[in-house]
């Protein structure tokens, strides 16, 4: 279904200009050199082809209703790439939520049993996400900090360290491969996205 091998035989620019103007052969042109990219990386991220095939779809609805300011966007790729992790990282923090909220709904109405685990697995994963920060080099764990736990945006954090957003997107990426390697399990992964969901 995602398909690229597909032809991009118009220049990037180009392309946006059309597409910023109503262009549907133009839009399907993107789509078609771009739809696997953004589903390879969100699949990646989420581990749900559900989830990285409704991905795809919202971002690209999202271009083509906001087509008239297209040509701002400097770097398209990168573009893409920021809106499929923004975007997966959305969906993860969603499905956290719910699990919590089933996990709550769980200890309200039985006694014990079930509920009691859940609290333990939720419990662990706060204790192992605190140990695995608390040991990041120094600014990576800062930067981590301001991102996930103050809820400031990579350009907010750049700013406020004196550093370039390229610097913070790499020190979050570090951080965030290094979190990753400490749980096993998509129930854990969900538990830890929902603890740095800011």
């Amino acid at each position: 279904m995602y398909n690229d091998k597909s032809p991009f035989n118009s220049s990037e620019r180009e392309l946006l200009g059309r597409i910023a103007v109503g262009d549907q052969k133009a839009f399907t042109e993107l789509f078609e050199h771009y739809q696997a990219m953004v589903y390879d990386y969100s699949m990646k991220l989420t581990r749900s082809k559900i989830q990285a095939e409704e991905i795809v779809q919202n971002i690209f609805i999202k271009i083509w209703v906001n087509r008239k300011g297209i040509l701002d966007i400097e770097n398209f790729g990168a573009y893409l790439n920021r809106a499929t992790r923004n975007h997966s990282y959305s969906a993860l923090r969603k499905i956290a939520a719910q699990a919590v909220r089933e996990m709550e709904l769980t200890e309200e109405g039985i006694p014990g049993g079930a509920n009691a685990e859940h609290r333990v697995l939720y419990n662990e994963s706060a204790r192992i996400l605190k140990s695995v920060v608390d040991k990041l080099p120094p600014q990576r764990k800062l930067v981590y900090e301001l991102c996930h736990e103050q809820g400031l945006k990579y350009e907010e954090v750049a700013e406020k360290l004196n550093i370039s957003s390229g610097t913070v997107h790499k020190h979050m990426k570090l951080a965030l491969k290094t979190i990753r390697e400490h749980f096993t399990g998509l129930e854990l992964w969900l538990l830890v996205l929902f603890l740095f969901k800011k």
